[in-house]
């Protein structure tokens, strides 16, 4: 009774108020032939809503009808997009993730890079991927083995840290400010962004290194040996900022500021009061001198020959 040619116009019906329910859209319908004569309607007025479902669900309507809704992403409700204000207090850290390349379609190892804004205090770790089970740990051991107490975390929209797993990590040492980047806002992140080229790919290069390798050799050498490196013995530039005649505030890095994070901690007002409970600058002396700077470089040269001697006998 129905012809191809109906479906079709009752396909282009059905944009005159949406996709309306049976009954509405059969009195749609019979007002189109009824009331404004329009004799294209005429079989259609004496449609039946239960019969209009049928034709809806033909080939031919659907061609016409189809629409597509774009994915629409999911806001997550953890952490606050804004820029971290530490206000010269030590304890605002920032962390990101450096992967170690692939090779042969297989993943390799990833960094773990935290950072304090004020003092740079850099510790670093290693974990064979990045699933909640491998870097909740990690995080927890490194927040942990900082000198002074952490009041806020900071870290882009990656997953692997705007979790709820992590939320309920930080609140065993109650850090009571989570925040993360802002869309279209590159430098919320730029301080430990620029440290994943000027330590972490300086240290460890670009090559591939194999997952079975990250929590003993690659991990315990960023822990025990490369992060009390960067702390106590690597200098860095802190910034003097000062205001021009416009009131604008420009930064100047000047070589008086040169210190290492150790001693820009030392340097702070009042140091005393940002150290966790039980930990002072005497031990942290003790820390400082345990080893000297050369002793880094030597060992990481012995860990890239472990690890290419291992994957050149594997091969």
């Amino acid at each position: 009774m129905y012809t191809a040619a109906d479906i079709r116009l009752l396909a282009a019906a059905g944009e005159i108020g949406g996709q309306l329910c049976g009954p509405a859209a059969c009195a749609v319908l019979r007002r189109e032939y009824e009331v404004f004569g329009d004799a294209r309607f005429e079989r259609l007025s004496r449609l039946s809503p239960s019969h209009l479902y049928n034709l809806r669900r033909s080939k031919t309507y659907r061609t016409r009808r189809t629409t597509f809704r774009h994915t629409r992403p999911t806001t997550v409700r953890i952490g606050e997009r804004r820029r971290p204000e530490p206000d010269g207090k030590p304890g605002h850290v920032r962390v990101d993730t450096v992967h170690q390349g692939d090779r042969d379609r297989v993943k390799g190892i990833y960094h773990i890079n935290l950072i304090d804004e004020v003092t740079q205090f850099e510790h670093l770790g290693a974990v064979a991927t990045i699933s909640e089970a491998f870097l909740v740990p990690i995080l927890e051991e490194m927040l942990a083995t900082l000198p002074f107490v952490v009041v806020g975390f900071h870290a882009d929209n990656g997953s692997e840290y705007v979790n709820r797993t992590v939320v309920a990590m930080l609140n065993k040492p109650h850090v009571p400010n989570f925040t993360k980047s802002r869309a279209r806002r590159s430098n919320d992140n730029a301080l430990v962004e620029g440290k994943n080229a000027s330590v972490v790919r300086k240290w460890f290069g670009h090559d591939h290194i194999p997952q079975r390798f990250a929590p003993e050799e690659v991990n315990a050498f960023s822990r025990d040996v490369l992060t009390p490196h960067l702390n106590y013995h690597h200098p860095c530039l802190f910034a003097t900022e000062i205001r021009d005649g416009n009131g604008k505030v420009r930064r100047r890095y000047r070589r008086r500021d040169v210190a290492t994070p150790y001693e820009k901690l030392k340097s702070l007002p009042d140091a005393e009061r940002f150290l966790k409970p039980g930990v002072t600058f005497a031990e942290l002396d003790q820390v400082a001198l345990a080893m000297s700077g050369l002793e880094a470089n030597r060992a990481r040269d012995e860990l890239l020959r472990t690890i290419a001697h291992a994957n050149v006998s594997v091969a």
